[in-house]
């Protein structure tokens, strides 16, 4: 497997799907995005049914099933957009969408109706530029969140014109990126891109997308460290998927990998109601249960906030598990091995 592997029936002559499921899953390539790259590719178990890296890039036939409290824009982007490419949810920050597409295709992805083939596969230059007006004329707007599609798939050519674009607007104090690329296609996280990240005298943090503890190979690891030694701080964003990590070994397992390879671990998300992705969700009850157990077990360098994207683009919200209840004469505070103590006052 030496080119990445985008039609079911391609993902059956490599050994990775059953040949009689092909017909089934076309249905599903025909509405969303599949792709696999060869790094990914390989990593996969074909042996195991339950794979944590096939259960988030393999199409599966439960994708077809949608749920009625699915949406096709779970976290509300699209009321919180005022132009095209950009999101403007929060006031002291926006995403930038430059591009749609990506290296490989989340089975689970919040995006999935927006992304990948039959898809606009980027912003038109006058489309950005208009993007780029907006956030000039924004004085509040202190950090640009590239997002897509995954920005790195722009080669340096063009990633740096925009990365200094971003770096002219003076009110404009961080640059940060979401990407899966390291992952993905670390072959392609060369110096050259790691150069046109970064930013002179402003701060640019990458933040990675990574669910499980394997997905950190060790060609993943070094292209992290090119980023890392490139001056280009990182955090990770992970999903809380069933069958993916929802145990606290592989949850635990994932966290220690990121903050090994010099990454901090920033949010956990619980799964968000996208269409098909009912077979990934957890309980919120669940999630939290998965939180309590690496408090005090684990480092606090691996722990990540848990947070959910409330619909209809109301924004983050914190669910983690909480330590505190109130008692008669003051405060009841759980401690991490769960026993309870009185903060009086």
């Amino acid at each position: 497997m030496n080119r990445t592997l985008r039609q079911p029936g391609e993902l059956a002559r490599a050994g990775l799907l059953d040949p009689a499921s092909v017909p089934e899953l076309e249905r599903v390539a025909s509405r969303y995005a599949v792709a696999i790259t060869p790094m990914l590719a390989e990593l996969v178990d074909p042996a195991d049914p339950a794979d944590p890296i096939a259960r988030q890039f393999l199409p599966s036939a439960a994708e077809l099933d949608t749920r009625p409290e699915e949406l096709d824009d779970p976290i509300g982007d699209e009321v919180h957009s005022p132009v095209e490419g950009i999101v403007h949810r929060y006031p002291d920050r926006v995403l930038l969408k430059p591009v749609h597409v990506c290296a490989v295709y989340c089975r689970f992805c919040f995006r999935r109706e927006t992304v990948g083939p039959g898809r606009a596969e980027a912003l038109s230059p006058a489309a950005l530029e208009a993007a780029l007006g907006y956030v000039r004329s924004h004085p509040e707007i202190w950090e640009v969140i590239l997002s897509g599609g995954d920005p790195l798939v722009m080669s340096p050519r063009r990633l740096g014109p925009l990365m200094r674009e971003l770096a002219a607007i003076e009110h404009v104090k961080v640059v940060r990126v979401h990407t899966r690329l390291p992952v993905a296609d670390p072959e392609r996280v060369t110096d050259a891109l790691a150069a046109a990240l970064r930013l002179p005298e402003k701060p640019t943090w990458i933040v990675l997308h990574a669910n499980h503890a394997r997905e950190l190979t060790p060609s993943a690891r070094a292209a992290c460290a090119r980023l890392v030694e490139a001056g280009l701080p990182m955090l990770s964003q992970s999903v809380l998927l069933r069958g993916v990590n929802d145990t606290p070994a592989a949850l635990e397992a994932l966290m220690r990998a990121l903050v090994e390879s010099r990454i901090k671990p920033y949010y956990l998300h619980h799964g968000d109601l996208a269409p098909g992705t009912a077979q990934f969700r957890t309980t919120v009850a669940e999630g939290q249960d998965l939180m309590r157990s690496m408090r005090g077990r684990v480092s606090g360098l691996c722990q990540p906030a848990y947070v959910l994207d409330i619909p209809g683009g109301h924004g983050k919200a914190p669910i983690g598990p909480t330590s505190l209840r109130s008692r008669d004469g003051g405060t009841g505070v759980t401690d991490w091995r769960g026993c309870e103590h009185l903060y009086e006052g």
